[in-house]
């Protein structure tokens, strides 16, 4: 074998069809278009979700809900969670600060204390707020939860 004899293997390579050239191709005339219509034509562009006249899905189903633009968004953060850092890393004193260091938080994040889990020695808990399972939890073992204001 030669560089002057080398080829794909027979099937290998698919030549695209050449449309629009001509009668002898068997693709010319119309280039399969069909004849006439908006189809046929260039520039052609069909609305997203478009269905042949029909009237489209997005406007046969209601409009319901609403966004409430005073949501206060909270990321919550589990007693378990911060059981298992105070075992690891030996905290005994979470703030924003501790969270953003240990990747539970980003910028400007609201935290909620969540009471899944259990504690296993006394902690000191700032947040902007702590569900109810979550305060007994932590002020049960000794330790305070300070909402942050």
């Amino acid at each position: 074998m030669n560089l002057h004899n080398l080829q794909p293997a027979k099937g290998s390579v698919k030549h695209s069809k050449r449309i629009g050239r001509g009668a002898g191709s068997g693709k010319g005339g119309t280039a399969t278009r069909g004849n006439k219509g908006a189809k046929a034509r260039s520039g052609y562009h069909q609305k997203v979700g478009f269905e042949g006249g029909q009237m489209p899905i997005y406007r046969r189903l209601p409009k319901f809900g609403f966004k409430n633009i005073n949501r206060i968004e909270y990321v919550g953060i589990n007693i378990d969670t911060l059981n298992s850092l105070a075992e690891t890393k030996n905290i005994t004193d979470f703030n924003l600060e501790v969270f953003k260091q240990n990747g539970l938080i980003s910028g400007k994040d609201r935290i909620k204390i969540l009471g899944r889990g259990e504690l296993t020695k006394a902690l000191n808990v700032t947040a902007h707020a702590f569900s109810a399972t979550a305060k007994q939890a932590i002020e049960g073992k000794g330790g305070v939860a300070t909402v942050i204001e």
